[in-house]
């Protein structure tokens, strides 16, 4: 059998470094790329020298500025970050036919039909985009795309600097589990702060450890989830690059200008939020069996909840209904919330290609279902409904 050669790309702090190159005199400065202080913007990406203060991606710019009284707040431009992005993974289509673009700044790229030594192909890969995009990166390398991706976030950890890393670290064939077995269990995927304590408690602290302990235990433990552990921490990930990324959700997120816990208010939000996404699916010829909702409290602690229905929905009649269902099921009406946000995604792929007047049909349906439900949220369910022949 071939073995696998993977190598995962990552942009070091790809939007300071696209602001670096639109204004050069931001190089070596404290700065950080996302919303405004004043209202409640957070962190995008912060520059090296920013995140010498304890400045991070996700935090509240207000806080970033009080950790780092003199950081810069540059606003995000996202047509740059687009350009230079697409700039990168032309650049990469030159090295394989086959590139999985994960993110903006992120991607992977299959190098199994080489011989050529991995190492020197990513140093090659970082000169490349260097000279194309004045874009700094880092790559990792192994036999298979969890193990890369792990291998990039262990090799830029590992380059004590100020600035941008440039790291490459390649993990030799048959070298997996030596190399993940001394790495904390949060490193691997799928393992949060949480979920890290509950396996403290089973007197697991390494990778290692979890590849060590006995797979029905960790089943007892975790479930299903246990076998997927199991199998990660031992390096095992046959998964292949997906070179067509088809849609797999659609969702649409708010967050508020202050904490709210006005029920009525939240739900007229979440009621916007499914006419919106209803509007994307029908013009999309999409009909999703899973309804989504994900609401942050103002601690920031984020809830995410799901529900499967045995026929696929698109309404946002529809939509709305589940989505109120499973937030006043999880909500603690005591905390504020900070966000909230539905989806639709599990899609049907029973579809067929509307023509251009079937999706204008589809549409127009969706905005009238939108329309009717705003007319019931305000004066009552069952105020106005669509009628049928039957009737």
């Amino acid at each position: 059998m071939e073995t696998r050669r993977i190598l995962h790309l990552d942009l070091d702090a790809f939007y300071c470094a696209v602001e670096e190159k639109t204004d050069p005199s931001l190089k070596g400065k404290t700065f950080a790329v996302g919303g405004s202080p004043t209202g409640r913007g957070v962190v995008t990406s912060c520059s090296y020298a920013a995140r010498a203060y304890g400045v991070h991606s996700a935090m509240p710019m207000a806080k970033a500025l009080q950790l780092c009284p003199g950081l810069l707040v540059i606003p995000s431009t996202h047509k740059h970050y687009s350009e230079n992005s697409k700039q990168v993974m032309k650049t990469l289509w030159e090295f394989s036919d086959l590139v999985e673009q994960i993110s903006i700044d992120e991607a992977f790229i299959d190098l199994s039909t080489t011989d050529k030594n991995l190492e020197l192909i990513a140093k090659n890969i970082q000169e490349k985009i260097f000279s194309n995009t004045s874009l700094p990166s880092s790559i990792g390398g192994a036999t298979n795309k969890l193990i890369a991706k792990i291998a990039n976030n262990v090799g830029k950890k590992s380059v004590k600097t100020k600035t941008y890393p440039k790291s490459v670290k390649i993990i030799p064939p048959g070298k997996e589990g030596e190399f993940l077995a001394p790495l904390p269990t949060i490193a691997l995927f799928g393992i949060g702060p949480k979920s890290a304590l509950g396996l403290e408690k089973l007197g697991i602290y390494t990778i290692g450890d979890i590849a060590n302990y006995p797979l029905s235990d960790l089943i007892k433990h975790f479930g299903s989830h246990g076998y997927s552990l199991s199998k990660r921490a031992k390096g095992i990930d046959n998964s292949p690059l997906s070179i067509h990324r088809d849609r797999k959700s659609v969702s649409h997120e708010n967050t508020f200008s202050s904490d709210r816990v006005d029920k009525k208010k939240i739900l007229e939000t979440l009621h916007k939020q499914a006419g919106k996404v209803s509007k994307v699916l029908a013009n999309k010829n999409l009909k999703g069996y899973t309804v989504k909702i994900k609401f942050r409290y103002s601690d920031f602690t984020t809830l995410s909840r799901q529900i499967t229905v045995p026929d696929p929905i698109h309404s946002s009649e529809e939509v709305y209904s589940l989505g109120k269902k499973l937030f006043l099921d999880n909500w603690n009406s005591k905390i504020p919330i900070r966000l909230i946000g539905v989806g639709v995604t599990n899609f049907s792929v029973s579809g067929s290609q509307l023509s251009l007047w079937d999706a204008e049909k589809k549409i127009k349906e969706a905005e009238l279902s939108n329309l009717i439900d705003q007319i019931n949220l305000k004066y009552g369910k069952e105020s106005i409904k669509i009628g049928s022949d039957n009737e």
